[in-house]
């Protein structure tokens, strides 16, 4: 049994993490290296990044690896839709056959070549951790050390030819826009009294609103603003059924401080106004 774990022991696989976080537009990045070990996961977008003296084209799922001294810089190459990535720096660590707080590379070259499987993977990682780091949850420190010692793992097993299946119908790609758009819909549904607008999501969710607007209608094949509208006259239908509050007070609750505009919504979607929806029913009320 020991034999299996002989390659990796649990001393070479306990990080120190020094930072990690989401990255956006990187545009004013310096030219720098760290003392740490330093890793950037491309979670959409493409760009650039200089390396030693070298510029190496990146895209989504493309793994850098800067090891500590190694100087680069992250370069955007389209200002309208930069890369972004996850960010992490971390030391104390030994890998099998490799030099302490090193992750020795193939060919020197610090961009990884991943199979699509080995991406999923460590996409998972990175938002896990981010949904972890941006929380306020005791342990929230070691729950970030575990998926990191699990992302070393996988970079390990990836660095040492180990090519997990592929899963059949599904791609990176989709894995990450799914999990964007899944979190679009639990924003607008939980958030729909709030005031909410297309580029405080796109700010929220560390992308651009054209991005936003089209993996949310290849997904749902809707906009993120109709579908946000259809949440909230869904809501305002429930309480007109329920009879609570007046007309204006239900077009405050559910985010539309114009009561026009929001009566005017209300009959286009369901054909009648607000003040007749909740006469009928209480008609239908009387009548039973």
């Amino acid at each position: 049994m020991s034999e299996i774990y002989s390659d990796i022991s649990y001393q070479e696989l306990h990080p120190t993490i020094w930072y990690c976080s989401r990255v956006r537009d990187s545009r004013f990045a310096h030219y720098h290296s760290h003392k740490n070990i330093e890793i950037a996961f491309v979670l959409a977008g493409r760009g650039q990044y200089f390396v030693d003296g070298k510029t190496y084209d990146v895209k989504q799922g493309d793994l850098l690896i800067c090891n500590p001294g190694v100087m680069h810089q992250s370069i955007v190459t389209n200002p309208e839709d930069p890369t972004l990535e996850f960010v992490c720096g971390f030391s104390d660590i030994h890998l099998h056959d490799m030099p302490e707080n090193r992750i020795v590379l193939p060919d020197d070259c610090p961009i990884l070549s991943l199979s699509s499987e080995t991406k999923r993977e460590l996409s998972r990682c990175c938002y896990e951790i981010i949904e972890e780091n941006s929380s306020s949850e005791p342990g929230r420190y070691y729950m970030i050390q575990a998926q990191m010692m699990r992302m070393l793992v996988i970079i390990f097993r990836a660095l040492n030819g180990h090519k997990p299946s592929e899963a059949p119908g599904l791609n990176f790609e989709s894995y990450s826009k799914g999990y964007v758009v899944k979190n679009i819909l639990n924003y607008l549904n939980e958030n729909y009294s709030q005031h909410i607008s297309l580029d405080q999501i796109a700010r929220n969710m560390y992308l651009s609103p054209v991005y936003i607007s089209k993996i949310f209608k290849e997904k749902t094949g809707d906009s993120p603003i109709n579908y946000l509208i259809r949440v909230r006259l869904s809501k305002a239908r429930e309480m007109l059924t329920e009879g609570r509050g007046s007309i204006r007070s239900i077009s405050a609750m559910v985010g539309y401080d114009d009561v026009y505009h929001f009566s005017k919504l209300f009959k286009k979607h369901y054909g009648v106004s607000p003040m007749y929806y909740r006469k009928k029913v209480a008609e239908e009320d009387e009548e039973d």
